[in-house]
């Protein structure tokens, strides 16, 4: 009868701590096939319970009741998922994934597998990027590479992207990657202007990215620590980016492909803004006569600015894979309309890639070229405006009241929504070419030569007005109008030369490369400002301005920096053969009555030796050594050289 009544009061009080009562501590050793695993994941399933086993491959684990199921987890093997079910010793061997050992990865004037790779390299197949409207390609690996950052300036088509890989590396200087395309280094500079402020803030230049078709690109790898990133030296802090275009290779026989993509696109949100009745309330109750403010009608102001913007994308390719070579060529041409109207990025691009072998495979000869033409339209939008001038502030902030009317005076100083829309406006031509072509000979079976010969060439022209018809924009535009021509043309070229060798000896394994590479960047472009034109029309007010700095430069004999003129005062400034300043007369013909024009010209240039050393013991012990000697032009004479070393 006692042994009953203490069977009755400790039932609940077992079932109520029975987990408690059967915690437990799990322990065992986690072993591939050549021995133990340091370094592998242990986690109890659906907790944060968890460890890492240590040099020999041994874990522990404590307070596990007794449904509970550990995931064993390591890079290049298989995850495997083992129940407790009340033992105390667990020992696990884990299969390799062979596939994911094995995966390809692009790095710096090469390649490896990830099981091969010393440094922190991510890599993005076509297959795995992002959908969707992609302009730039930065886009396609947003948001899955660790530690890599993408954001993008504004939401207006063709906006620039910025990059921090591992967080921001310089406090002053560019903390975007270098971005290293079928092996040429771009320069990274923006390809198109910016513009100047002629009464509404200056806009954003446009990713000098968009000249590459996401629908091109085989893969991005991410190049995020010093040992993967050191042999592309001073260029590569803050990390390296490589991409890879599709070629024609796999291909069996002619292939023909094509696809068309719609899409639509809205603000997310909108601001609950007062309407017409709620803002004259406001006005009365805070202190303001609201009959004074009330214009007669009832606008939705970002109705007015914002759109349901439909964008669309064309692609067309060819491929062919042939017994001594491959070729593909693409067409694509795509419209992306911004929400904001009148904004909108139209492109076409161009591209070939072709490969052929010759002496029994020995020979390697390719080239790969891109051409495109980007047009970017935008309407009176800047991230530097101030309270008025801005197209998206004036909606936010413009009376109710007001009509929809481009030439209505508010009598308050600000400018409607409309007349910014219809009197304001910027177009950006940008044109691209880029090419490499190189040869790459096997010397013997271990040793093979190649030499590179890469091209990239750019030119922009930025047409910018504000009509003479805007009313209250700063800067006395009204009645007299004001506009901005600005060119861009840059020049890259590239010489590289490598030697690699690879050697299998068995048990070890050797790669290594020795190159030199050449490099130079030149810039040249102009910007101009002009005044008091005689049309008010947009178009025309482009042209104006086109033909006036053509009439003007067509009179100047030698070189010259800047020349202007106001009223009948008209100047030269030369700096070269010595610096001299001359005045004159303004020449007859012209459009505006006042201009000014600063032209700029530079060339850079780098030298660099590099080296890198791979070894590899019993596919179990990597080695990487690296170094890069980088000589610029930017440094003075005594100190022209940067050495990068690295290893791992």
């Amino acid at each position: 009868m006692k042994n009953k009544l203490l069977k009755k009061l400790i039932l609940p009080f077992a079932l109520l701590f029975g987990s408690f009562i059967y915690a437990q501590t799990v322990t065992g050793v986690v072993s591939d096939a050549s021995g133990p695993l340091p370094g592998v994941n242990v986690l109890v399933k659906g907790t944060t319970n968890g460890t890492q086993t240590d040099f020999d491959g041994m874990y522990a684990l404590d307070d596990l009741s007794a449904d509970a199921v550990i995931v064993y987890s390591f890079l290049g093997y298989k995850t495997q998922e083992i129940a407790v079910g009340g033992r105390t010793k667990i020992n696990v061997l884990l299969e390799e994934d062979t596939a994911q050992l094995d995966e390809v990865v692009i790095i710096g004037y090469g390649q490896t597998t990830v099981k091969d790779a010393t440094g922190a390299v991510a890599s993005v197949k076509a297959e795995d990027f992002n959908k969707g409207v992609i302009a730039s390609p930065e886009q396609l690996i947003q948001g899955k590479t660790s530690g890599v950052q993408i954001t993008q300036s504004s939401g207006a088509p063709g906006a620039g992207m910025s990059i921090r890989i591992r967080g921001t590396a310089s406090i002053r200087s560019n903390n975007n990657p270098l971005f290293v395309v079928d092996g040429i280094p771009l320069a990274g500079d923006d390809t198109s202007s910016s513009g100047a402020d002629i009464g509404f803030g200056t806009r954003a230049s446009s990713n000098p990215l968009n000249f590459i078709n996401p629908n091109d690109i085989e893969s991005i790898s991410v190049l995020k620590d010093a040992s993967s990133t050191a042999i592309y030296g001073s260029r590569g802090a803050n990390g390296v980016v490589i991409i890879t275009t599709k070629t024609g290779k796999g291909v069996q026989g002619d292939s023909f492909e094509y696809s068309a993509t719609v899409s639509s696109a809205k603000a997310a949100k909108k601001y609950d803004l007062l309407g017409r009745e709620d803002f004259l309330q406001a006005v009365t109750q805070f202190g303001g006569d609201a009959a004074l403010a009330d214009a007669g009608f009832n606008t939705d102001w970002q109705d007015v600015v914002l759109r349901t913007a439909i964008s669309q994308n064309h692609n067309l390719s060819y491929s062919n894979s042939y017994e001594d070579g491959s070729v593909r060529a693409t067409f694509g041409y795509g419209k992306q309309n911004g929400i904001l109207r009148f904004s909108s990025l139209e492109k076409m691009t161009a591209r070939i890639n072709a490969e052929h072998r010759f002496f029994d495979d020995k020979l390697k000869v390719g080239v790969q070229t891109t051409f495109s033409n980007e047009f970017n339209k935008s309407p009176g939008l800047s991230g530097s405006a101030g309270f008025r001038g801005d197209l998206l502030g004036a909606a936010y902030s413009a009376n109710p009241t007001w009509p929809n009317d481009p030439d209505f005076d508010t009598g308050a100083g600000l400018a409607t929504p409309t007349t910014l829309q219809k009197y304001v406006a910027s177009n950006t031509n940008t044109e691209r070419f880029l090419l490499n072509g190189y040869a790459e000979y096997k010397i013997t079976p271990e040793l093979t030569g190649k030499v590179s010969l890469g091209l990239d060439k750019s030119n922009s022209e930025t047409d910018l007005a504000g009509s003479g018809l805007a009313r209250n924009i700063a800067d006395d535009i009204f009645g007299v109008g004001r506009g901005y021509f600005g060119t861009i043309d840059a020049t890259n070229h590239l010489l590289e030369a490598t030697l690699n060798y690879n050697k299998d000896f068995g048990n070890s394994k050797l790669d290594a490369i020795v190159g030199y590479s050449f490099q130079d960047f030149q810039r040249s472009g102009k910007n101009v400002i002009a005044r008091g034109y005689d049309t008010d029309v947009l178009s025309e007010m482009y042209t104006t301005l086109r033909e006036s700095v053509a009439l003007i430069e067509g009179g100047i004999t030698g070189s010259y920096q800047q020349y202007g003129f106001s009223g009948y005062n008209f100047f030269i400034n030369r700096l070269f053969p010595t610096p001299t300043f001359q005045t004159g007369s303004v020449p007859s013909g012209l459009g505006v009555t006042s201009l000014f024009a600063d032209t700029f010209d530079s060339t850079d240039e780098i030298q660099s030796l590099f080296a890198r050393v791979n070894y590899t013991i019993a596919n179990k012990y990597l080695f990487t050594a690296t170094v890069r000697a980088d000589g610029s032009s930017r440094f003075g004479g005594s100190n022209q050289y940067g050495y990068f070393p690295s290893g791992a």
